[in-house]
This record gives C-alpha cells, structure tokens and sequence, in this order.
C-alpha cells in the first residue's frame, strides 16, 4: 500500500493505489493478527481454484509464462520461487533485479501488449483499462490481488500466488518466516514509549492514517499516528497542512518520498516553520525506501525492521 506507491508513479496513480488499502480497520497493537486458513491443495497439484479479488479463478496447469503488472506481486513470486516462471513484469517492477522488467504498464495497461508475451497467467493488482475484460476474451487467466488492506490480507495474497503457481509450499513457509519475524521484532520493542509519528508520502504533503496498511504496520509497534487527528483523515490519506505538522510536533517522521521526491532532514528543515519540530532536533527523521514503505509483499518485515529500530532510538 505512497498513497501505496510505485516508484516513479504519479500521485495521481499513487493515490489511487494506496486508496484501495485504505479501508482496513484499525491495528490490533496488542498483538500480530491470528494465522489465517491456508488452502489445503497437494504441492504444484493442478488444475487449482483460486479466490482472489476477481473472483475464484480455476488455473488448468502450472504456468510457465508469468506476467506480472504489480511491483508487489513480483517480489511475492521471485520470494516464492516462482521467479523462473516470469517471463515479464511492468516498468514500475524493480525488485528484485532479476525481473524481466518491461515497458507495460500496470496503471495504463495495453492489452495487446500482454497478449504479445504469450503469457499463460496474469497478475495485477487493478482492473484498469478494461485489462481483465480484454484478457478474459482471449482466454487469459487473471488474477487480482489489490493493495491489501490489513497484515491477513498480505498473507492471503502471497498464499493466492504459491497456489497459482504450483509453489504453495514455499508460499506458506515464506507467510510463517515473515509472520516469525514480525512477532520478534514487535516483542523487541519498547513498551508503553508513547511516541507519536508522522509518515509522508510526498512532499504535499499527504499522510496516512491509523486506518491504512502502513497505519496498521506502525501500529504494532504502539506509536500514535499525528494524521489521525487530520480533519479529512476519514479517507485514510489525508492532505495536512504545514501548520498541523508543526503543531502536532511529532517524537519521529517516516519520510516515504525519499526516492521520488528527494526528501531528507535537511530539506524538512527548509519547509517553513519546520527547522523546530522534535523529530528534527532530535535526529529522528528516518528516511525509508519508497518502494519497501508501500509495498504489501515479502518486503514487509524490512519496514517493520527500521521502524522498530527507530522506536528503540527514540526511547532510549
């Protein structure tokens, strides 16, 4: 989930996609949520169903001409082992640097130019353009996996790709490694800090709330989201203003526009009435990848790494 940005995106785009995982409720800090079911199917066992956002689509065979269109869904198939099944990924897909990365479009796809790589699954995380409608009269398995709206949902989606793709074991070992690592690095951190934040996603600047995936991610680890008192927060991506920042004067930022936008402490300073805010004082400015700050797939547990690791400094 930049409004969940893909690197280089307009926020147009951004927004739209971050959009899609805002409707998750509120972070359970108290805890990583429960496991959810697994689908009981013999390891690389076809023809498979599975229930993604389009619905419950039958896959035949195991695929061997992959095209992905989602950055996230490229680094779910590469971590899953299914990276030899790819035969093309969308120009916003630049993790890891193996992927065949192409000129399609995950935001502006062609259809003709899907169908050119002869693929035999598709994978996307919008239904833009008429894609799904266009594929579908050829024959082209489909599947959409939206920016997830919660921790669960992530774990489905990487789930959802092992099965498709006749790597099911792997995914779920990948799902209980990062589900592991989350719990350590959240019992790791300091209790009752009381610390607020604020995470931007550009230079706007737009926010994101308590609501959002990456709200919920901050959320294990007990920290205050400032936008949650924005007065459009209701949207999950709210618009702030210099003044509220500055008022609301947050213990750490998260800068989420350092790829796209070249944020850093030193240009935070230069934003009027900013040079005093705590966060800058105190050397509290952390400045995340883009990429792996609102991407919903394997690279989750390096997010939740940096923030825990932000938490600890700011508690000592």
């Amino acid at each position: 989930m930049r409004p969940t940005a893909l690197a280089g995106a307009s926020l147009g785009a951004l927004l739209g996609s971050l959009l899609l995982a805002g409707c998750g409720q509120p972070a359970d800090t108290a805890a990583l949520p429960a496991p959810a079911p697994t689908q009981t199917v013999a390891p690389g066992a076809f023809p498979v169903t599975v229930n993604a956002g389009n619905g419950s689509i039958t896959i035949a065979r195991r695929p061997a001409r992959i095209v992905s269109l989602s950055p996230t869904a490229t680094e779910t198939l590469f971590a899953i082992g299914a990276g030899p099944q790819v035969v093309a990924v969308d120009d916003q897909s630049n993790h890891p640097a193996e992927a065949p990365k192409t000129e399609l479009s995950g935001f502006k796809p062609n259809v003709e130019a899907i169908i050119a790589e002869k693929p035999d699954l598709v994978v996307l995380a919008n239904d833009l353009e008429g894609v799904l409608d266009g594929l579908a009269k050829v024959g082209v398995p489909v599947l959409l996996e939206p920016a997830a709206a919660n921790l669960d949902a992530a774990y489905d989606e990487i789930n959802d790709l092992g099965l498709a793709t006749g790597n099911a074991r792997q995914a779920s070992e990948l799902v209980t490694g990062m589900r592991n690592q989350l719990e350590q690095l959240v019992t790791a951190a300091p209790k009752d800090a009381k610390l607020t934040y604020y995470h931007e996603l550009d230079v706007v600047p737009y926010s994101a709330t308590s609501l959002t995936f990456i709200g919920q991610i901050y959320g294990l680890f007990g920290l205050e989201n400032i936008s949650d008192a924005a007065p459009d927060a209701a949207g999950g991506y709210p618009k702030l203003s210099a003044e509220f920042v500055a008022k609301a004067d947050p213990d750490l930022i998260f800068l989420a526009d350092t790829k796209c936008c070249g944020q850093n402490a030193g240009a935070l300073a230069k934003r009027p009435g900013w040079s005093g805010l705590s966060a800058i004082k105190d050397k509290q400015v952390v400045e995340l990848d883009d990429d792996i700050a609102s991407r919903w797939g394997p690279r989750i547990v390096d997010l939740a790494k940096t923030i825990g690791e932000a938490v600890q400094k700011a508690a000592s």
